[in-house]
């Protein structure tokens, strides 16, 4: 089992967030627009562990370098089930440096988007305070 696939079943964010690299690009599958670094790609994933219920992993992809990882998912957002894929690539030292989701169905697509703009204001408060920290912890 990979080590990212492990955090995420066992909600462990600090290990999740330990996994990212810090140039990291999240793509979502209900935004337009990649979101760049660890503070807001780390936030949006804590935001995605609180709407998801009975996720679940079912099935692990991996190219035979290690370097791309697929995770096929399954869960349910608002009363509405879903799956989905996660597209992982790990740079040299093995940190996710590009995330990419896939999800479907529309209906349930369209019902992770409206939970996950609900907790857009608390994400983008929670990427900031990381990005404050960590440039804090580099000024040192």
């Amino acid at each position: 089992m990979h080590p990212f696939r492990k955090a995420v079943e066992n909600r462990d964010t600090a290990a999740v967030e330990a996994l990212l690299a810090d140039d990291v690009v999240f793509t979502s599958p209900v935004a337009f627009t990649p979101y760049p670094g660890k503070a807001i790609t780390a936030a949006i994933l804590r935001g995605v562990l609180r709407v998801f219920e009975d996720f679940a992993y079912v099935r692990e992809i991996a190219d035979p370098d290690g370097r791309d990882h697929a995770l096929v998912f399954t869960a349910t957002v608002a009363g509405k089930r879903i799956q989905g894929c996660d597209f992982l690539h790990f740079d040299e030292e093995g940190k996710i440096d590009d995330f990419t989701v896939m999800v479907r169905p529309l209906s349930a697509a369209q019902a992770l988007a409206e939970a996950m703009g609900a907790q857009f204001d608390r994400i983008a408060r929670e990427a900031a305070e990381a990005s404050g920290a960590s440039e804090e912890t580099a000024g040192e």
